[in-house]
Order: structure tokens, then sequence, then C-alpha cells
């Protein structure tokens, strides 16, 4: 069945338009998004075929490439899908900027939901004013995290362009083990002692 044979207080969008979002089930939340479906298979019948299928929990690890391997799903389709995820991903997550930190749950929390489903290493640097107010963050790698690739030069260089008071070391562990590993800590005591050096403290390394 196409969507235009549908009635027309039937189709997601008449119904969001009429009733609000709440009213719409999963798959037709979907078909908004998504906008139109393929040959053969209307949008809210793909829609309802990706999340029986996927769910959307696998659905938001899939990469852009994964994504338009299935059946009907093309670039636009595949990068509308990555939007949405990564839009609810940063709503979750809130603004980090100019909040106080008070501990480390603080940023464990944040970072956690903003670096869910990566399948690298992101290593990020978060830079503090002198009352643990947040003045920025900055990802300053992608990859397998080593010493060799995470150089202190670069992450003092932002620290004292931004006049950062201190700062807070973060990164994600794609395998799900948040125990520090043995270059971690090699990279943690080399930017303490360069912090010491510079006046830029380290106050922690998170590891999500």
């Amino acid at each position: 069945m196409k969507i235009k044979d549908i009635s027309l207080e039937n189709r997601p969008r008449e119904r969001m338009r009429l009733n609000g979002s709440h009213v719409l089930s999963d798959a037709e939340v979907l078909a908004v998004i998504l906008g139109k479906g393929s040959k053969g298979e209307n949008v809210i019948d793909m829609s309802q075929r990706l999340i029986s299928k996927y769910g959307f929990e696998e659905l938001s690890s899939l990469s852009i490439y994964e994504l338009q391997k299935i059946k009907g799903i093309g670039e636009v389709k595949a990068l509308q899908i990555k939007a949405v995820f990564e839009l609810s991903k940063r709503v979750r997550a809130g603004k980090i900027c100019e909040t106080v930190v008070n501990n480390s749950e603080d940023i464990k929390k944040y970072y956690s939901n903003k670096l869910s489903g990566k399948k690298k290493e992101y290593f990020i640097a978060v830079f503090l004013d002198s009352k643990n107010k947040i003045i920025c963050d900055k990802v300053i790698s992608i990859g397998t995290l080593n010493s060799a690739l995470v150089h202190p030069r670069e992450v003092f260089k932002e620290a004292i362009k931004v006049s950062a008071n201190s700062l807070i070391l973060v990164h994600n562990h794609p395998s799900g083990d948040c125990s520090l590993s043995e270059e971690d800590k090699k990279v943690t005591e080399v930017f303490s002692k360069v912090g010491e050096l510079i006046g830029i403290k380290l106050i922690d390394h998170v590891v999500v």
C-alpha cells in the first residue's frame, strides 16, 4: 500500500499535526523523519521493518556505510537516521560549557552519553577556570590512545589559549571496560607532570 492510499487523517504527518507527536507509534515517528519509502514499500512499512529487525539501540550504532547496505536505505536516509540519533544523544547529554564540576561523576555522566556507540577512542580535553567552571572542551584525537599520538603540547596549547586554570582528560573505551590501561596511566603521568611545570593542573583522567 502506498502512503497516498492511506486516508489523510491516518497518515503520520497529519496525525502529528492534529494531535501531537505523542500519539504516533515508533514506526510512525521514524516514518515522519524519513519522509518517503522506496519502490514497493511505503515509509511506514520500511520504518516498521527497520525497528523490528534492529531495534533503536542497534540501529543507532550502525555506521552510515552499514545503514546503506540495508534494503531501501540510500545515503540520504542513512544520514537522516544518523542525524536524529546524534540529536537525541546531544539532548540527553545536555550542555557542558559553563557547568561547574563538583566531582568526576559530573564529567562521566555527560561524556558517557556523548560518546556512547562510538567505535573508536575519542580523547577529549575539558578546560576549567579557577572556580571549576567548564570553559570549553576539545577533541584532541580519534583512534587508539597512546602517548605518541596524544602529545601534551596540543592540549596545553589549547589550555593556554582559553586561559584555563586546570583540565580534565576524558576518553572512551569502546570495549566497555572502563578501567585504566597501562598506556592510560602513562598518559596521565605525563600530563600531570607537564601540568605542574606549566601551572595548569590535571584534575582527573576519566574513562567512559
